[in-house]
């Protein structure tokens, strides 16, 4: 199977870090993670949209990361496209979840330019939820099951 390349779409929510106002902040943030990763950046452009909605691209030769962050709403949505059949681009995700430090997130990955003609193409999908969240929603069933049992 040749893959021309691969895809990861992300959604980020209840954003911890308070530099996420910062378009800078999270510019050199993705400059850091490019590096990490030996890439060669080509161009970097944020762009604030209003007050409360920017916009960060970067583009290096192996593809591109970009984002558009909500701050108020503590949310980040984005992808990361690699250029390369054997890309890993959960590794790049890694470095804007320790950045962004959300409690909840949701990734899909695709592969890209499968050009063979007899199978599905169906992206994986993964929800990961911190643990003191995980921990407050299973609090939160237990409660309602046992007000169920009590009313019962």
């Amino acid at each position: 199977m040749k893959i021309l390349a691969r895809q990861l779409t992300f959604d980020l929510y209840n954003c911890k870090n308070s530099k996420l106002r910062e378009i800078k902040e999270v510019e050199q943030m993705l400059q850091g993670v490019l590096a990490m990763a030996g890439c060669s950046l080509l161009e970097m452009k944020g762009q604030p949209f209003d007050q409360d909605h920017f916009m960060v691209i970067a583009l290096f030769a192996e593809g591109h990361i970009m984002m558009h962050v909500y701050p108020s709403m503590r949310y980040v949505a984005g992808d990361i496209f690699l250029c390369t059949e054997n890309a890993a681009p959960e590794e790049f995700f890694k470095g804007l979840r320790r950045f962004f430090q959300p409690d909840k997130t949701k990734t899909t990955f695709f592969k890209r330019g499968d050009f063979r003609t007899n199978t599905d193409i169906k992206p994986k999908t993964k929800t990961h939820v911190a643990p003191l969240r995980r921990i407050h929603n299973t609090g939160a069933k237990v409660i309602r099951i046992l007000a169920r049992r009590n009313r019962g």
